[in-house]
C-alpha cells in the first residue's frame, strides 16, 4: 500500500498526498489499493537530460513528439502512411503475419509487423479470431481498463492567479506557473473520497486536478498574453451510474465541478476562460483507442504487469501470431512518455528479422 510506505517517511500530509497523486494517476485505485507503490514507483523511475525521476514539457506540444519520430523513421527510410486506418492485419497460409490491409483496400506487404494500438485493438479487431488460442483471447478481454480520467483543456486570457502565490502586478509567470500544480490534494483521504465515489458511478465532487500551463514555457502555443491550460483530472467512471451516457450535459456539468474547484483556489479563473474541450473516458476510447480511455492501455496493477503484460507467456513482444509484434503501452513495462516498449519490441524483432 502506498499509504504506508508514505507514512514511514513524510510526516506532512500534504506532501504525502502530493507524492500520492503520481501512484493513483491513470488509475481507477486509491492511495490505499494494494499495488498503488508501484504506480507511483513507475512514474519516478528512468531520468530526463540526466536528471533522475524528473518531467518535461515537449516544445511545441505534445504531437511534436510523435512529429520528432517520424522525421527520424523517414530520414532512415520509413514510409508513413497518415490518416490511414488499418482494417486487417494480413496472414499467410503458414499463419505468419505478412502486412496489414488498409479500409481503403490498399494491401501494404512486410515481413513483420508491429503493433503500436492496444492490446485489445490489435488482437480482438484486427487479428483473425480462429488464429489465436482461445485462453489468449479470453485473457486479452479480461484485461481491465478501467479509467479515471477526464482530460481538460482550457484556453484562457490570462495566467491563472493563487491565492497561495498571488501574480505579481505586470503578470508575468511566476515560478510555480512552470510547474506541475496540484489541487484537491491537501491529505490522501480526499483522494481516496474521491475514488470511491467515482467506484458508485458519480464523478468525484472534489476531483484531483493536475494542472499544467505548458505556454508558459513554450509560447508559440498561445497568442501574446494568453495561455493554454492542461488538466488532467479524475476520478470519473466509464459509465455513469443507471448507465447514464456522458452526454453534454454530464460533460459539462463534470468540468463545472473541476473550475469552481479550480476557482476556490484562483479567484477569477472562470473569468478568463475562453474555451474548454472536454475528453471523459468514453471520449478518450472514441478519439484516440484508448481502451476504457485507460492512457496505459491496461490497468498498472500487479496482475497485468511484467510477465503477465499482456498476457501470461505472452511479455516478451512476440504474439500468438509469428511476425506479430506488440510494442505499445499493452506491452512490458506499460505506459508513459519513455519509449521502453517500443526499443525492447525492435530489439526482439530484429532478432526475429536476422532468421527468417
Amino acid at each position: 500500500l502506498l499509504g504506508q510506505i508514505l507514512d514511514q517517511w513524510f510526516e506532512s500530509e500534504p506532501l504525502k498526498a502530493t507524492l500520492a497523486t503520481d501512484a493513483v494517476i491513470g488509475a481507477m485505485a486509491s492511495p490505499h489499493t494494494p499495488g498503488s507503490g508501484y504506480v507511483l514507483l513507475h512514474h519516478v523511475m528512468g531520468e530526463l537530460e540526466g536528471r533522475r525521476g524528473a518531467w518535461g514539457y515537449v516544445a511545441g506540444g505534445m504531437g511534436a513528439l510523435s512529429q520528432a519520430i517520424a522525421r527520424a523513421a523517414a530520414a532512415q527510410g520509413a514510409h508513413i502512411f497518415a490518416e490511414k486506418a488499418v482494417c486487417h492485419v494480413l496472414l499467410g497460409r503458414d499463419g505468419r503475419a505478412q502486412g496489414v490491409a488498409l479500409q481503403d483496400g490498399t494491401e501494404v506487404r512486410s515481413k513483420l509487423v508491429l503493433s503500436n494500438a492496444s492490446p485489445q485493438i490489435t488482437f480482438l479487431e484486427l487479428t483473425p479470431q480462429e488464429q489465436l488460442p482461445k485462453d489468449f483471447v479470453q485473457r486479452i478481454r479480461q484485461v481491465d481498463t478501467r479509467s479515471p480520467v477526464t482530460k481538460i483543456n482550457v484556453a484562457v486570457d490570462r495566467l491563472p492567479s493563487f491565492l497561495a502565490a498571488p501574480n505579481t502586478r505586470d503578470g508575468q509567470p511566476l515560478p510555480h506557473h512552470q510547474c506541475s500544480i496540484h489541487l484537491n490534494c491537501e491529505g490522501t483521504h480526499l483522494l481516496h473520497q474521491a475514488f470511491t465515489e467515482a467506484t458508485h458511478g458519480h464523478p468525484s465532487s472534489r476531483p484531483m486536478i493536475e494542472l499544467c500551463i505548458p505556454s508558459v514555457l513554450d509560447p508559440g502555443l498561445a497568442p501574446r498574453g494568453c495561455h493554454v491550460v492542461s488538466l488532467f483530472t479524475q476520478y470519473t467512471p466509464s459509465v455513469l451510474a443507471g448507465g447514464r451516457p456522458w452526454d453534454e450535459q454530464a460533460r459539462n456539468a463534470y468540468a463545472d465541478t473541476v473550475f469552481d474547484c479550480i476557482e476556490a483556489y484562483a479567484p477569477g479563473f472562470k473569468a478568463s476562460v475562453i474555451g474548454r474541450d472536454i475528453l471523459t473516458p468514453p471520449d478518450l476510447e472514441r478519439i484516440f483507442g484508448l481502451p476504457g480511455g485507460n492512457i496505459f492501455h491496461g490497468g498498472m496493477s500487479l496482475d497485468q504487469l511484467y510477465f503477465a503484460r499482456p498476457a501470461p507467456s505472452y511479455s516478451g513482444y512476440r504474439s500468438p501470431i509469428p511476425s506479430l509484434y506488440l510494442c505499445g503501452s499493452g506491452a512490458h513495462p506499460g505506459g508513459g512518455v519513455m519509449g521502453a516498449a517500443g526499443r525492447n519490441a525492435a530489439r526482439v524483432a530484429l532478432e526475429d528479422f536476422r532468421h527468417l
